[in-house]
C-alpha cells in the first residue's frame, strides 16, 4: 500500500536520545497522522543493532512518559533500548476508538484506524527503522481497551500489551479470558493491566473483575501482571504503571535478583548453568540482543552451586566464563573450584596459577587466586 511520509523536523541529537517528528499520509484514514519517534542513543553508531518497537497510543500525552522510562531503564540495562513511536490522537481519539453497538468491534473509523496500524504504520516503521518483531502496544482508557483487538488475532502484530485503566467494552472480559486460556504454540505474549483506588469507578470495577478471571489461568506462554495502586487517579496512575509494565515485560533481561535466585535457581533439580544459558538465549530470541553474561549472574549461579553442593556444574560454568570474559580470572576460578571439590588439588592449583597473566574482575582478583594456589601447594606439598 502506497503512502507518503513527510518529515516535519530533522533528527537532532540530545545527550539521551534522538527524536523525529513525522507525519504519515494514510490511504486507510484518508488523512495524515502525526508521529513522534524516539530513537536509541546509539542508533547511528551501532548500525547492525535492531530494537524492540513500542507504539504509544494517545501519544500526544503518553509519549514523553514512556520515553523517559525507556531511556532510564535502558541506561541501567534493565531493558534493551527501544524505538518508541507516539501516535497523536488529540483530534481523532473518539473516531479512532469507534466500536459497533452490535458486536462492540472496531467499526467504520475505528476499523479504518485498526487497518492503518496493521497495514500502514507498522510496515512503514519496520521498513524505515531497524525494528525487531517484538512490539509493545500501550494505551490509556479508551485506547487501552482498543489495543485488545490486536491481542485477539491468531498471530498478533504485538508481543506485549500495556492497558492503563482500560474502559473495557462489553464482552471484553470474557474475550480476554478466553484468549489467555488458549495455547500459544509459537509465541509468548505479555499483558499488563492497571487500575487504582481513585480510578474512574467503571474502569476500576471492570479491571478488578478482569483480574479475578485472568489470575487463575496457568498458561506458560502468557505473562500477566496486574497493579492496583492506592490513592492514585485515572491520570496519575500512568506514571506508576509505565515503569512497572516495562520492568515486568523485560524482567528476563534484568540481572538475576534475590527473588529469581530463591524461587527459580536454588530450587532447580537440573543444572543451574543450563538455566543461565536458557535465560540469555531467550533474551536474544525475544529482543535480538546478544547480551554478555553479567558477572552478577555468574555469581548467582556460583552461589547456587555452593549452596546445593552441586560442584560438578562448576566445570561448565568455568568454560562458559572463559568464553564470556576471556581476559579475566573468572573462568579459571570456577574451574579451580571444580577441581578442588572433585578431589583434584594439583589441577586446582594449576588452574588458580593460570590467572597470573589475566585481569581481575569485580571481586575476583588474581592475587586471591595465587594465594589459593599457594595454600594448596603448602597443604599437599607439591
Amino acid at each position: 500500500m502506497k503512502f507518503f511520509v513527510i518529515s516535519l523536523l530533522l533528527s537532532f541529537h540530545l545527550t539521551f536520545s534522538q527524536t523525529l517528528y513525522e507525519s504519515i499520509e494514510s490511504e486507510e484514514l484518508g488523512t495524515t497522522r502525526e508521529l513522534k519517534i524516539k530513537l536509541p542513543r546509539d542508533y547511528n553508531v551501532n548500525e547492525s543493532q535492531s530494537y524492540p518497537l513500542i507504539i504509544v497510543f494517545d501519544g500526544d500525552y503518553l509519549f514523553d512518559v514512556v520515553v523517559g522510562n525507556v531511556d532510564y531503564s535502558s541506561y541501567w540495562e534493565d531493558m534493551p533500548d527501544a524505538i518508541v513511536v507516539g501516535i497523536n490522537q488529540t483530534e481523532s481519539r473518539a473516531d479512532d476508538c469507534t466500536l459497533s453497538v452490535e458486536d462492540h468491534l472496531p467499526y467504520k473509523t475505528g476499523a479504518k484506524f485498526y487497518d492503518f496500524i496493521e497495514t500502514e504504520l507498522i510496515p512503514f516503521l519496520t521498513d524505515s527503522y531497524r525494528c525487531l518483531d517484538f512490539r509493545i502496544a500501550i494505551g490509556h482508557g479508551e485506547t487501552a481497551n482498543y489495543i485488545n483487538y490486536f491481542f485477539f488475532k491468531k498471530s498478533p502484530v504485538f508481543s506485549a500489551f500495556v492497558a492503563l485503566s482500560p474502559k473495557l467494552a462489553p464482552f471484553m472480559q470474557d474475550n480476554l479470558t478466553r484468549k489467555m486460556s488458549l495455547e500459544q504454540k509459537d509465541s509468548k505474549l505479555f499483558y499488563y493491566l492497571s487500575t487504582s483506588s481513585l480510578d474512574i469507578k467503571r474502569n476500576r470495577k471492570h479491571a478488578v473483575e478482569l483480574n479475578s478471571k485472568i489470575s487463575p489461568i496457568e498458561n506458560p506462554n502468557i505473562f500477566y501482571e496486574f497493579d492496583d495502586f492506592e490513592g492514585l487517579t485515572h491520570y496519575s496512575l500512568v506514571s506508576r504503571s509505565v515503569p512497572n509494565a516495562l520492568e515486568n515485560i523485560f524482567s528476563i533481561f534484568q540481572p538475576i535478583n534475590r527473588e529469581e535466585y530463591e524461587t527459580k535457581i536454588i530450587t532447580l533439580q537440573s543444572s543451574p548453568v543450563d538455566y543461565l544459558i536458557e535465560k540469555y538465549e531467550t533474551i536474544n530470541e525475544l529482543f535480538g540482543v546478544e547480551k554478555q553474561i553479567l558477572i552478577n549472574d555468574f555469581r548467582a549461579i556460583s552461589a547456587a552451586i555452593e549452596k546445593n553442593k552441586q560442584y560438578e556444574f562448576y566445570k561448565d560454568l568455568g568454560n562458559m566464563a572463559r568464553k564470556q570474559h576471556p581476559d579475566t580470572v573468572l573462568g579459571f576460578f570456577y574451574l579451580a573450584r571444580y577441581y578442588e571439590e572433585t578431589g583434584k588439588p594439583k589441577k586446582a592449583m594449576n588452574a588458580y596459577r593460570s590467572s597470573y597473566t589475566l585481569g581481575s574482575i569485580q571481586g575476583y582478583s588474581k592475587e586471591d587466586m595465587l594465594d589459593r594456589a599457594d595454600e594448596i601447594q603448602k597443604e599437599f606439598g607439591y
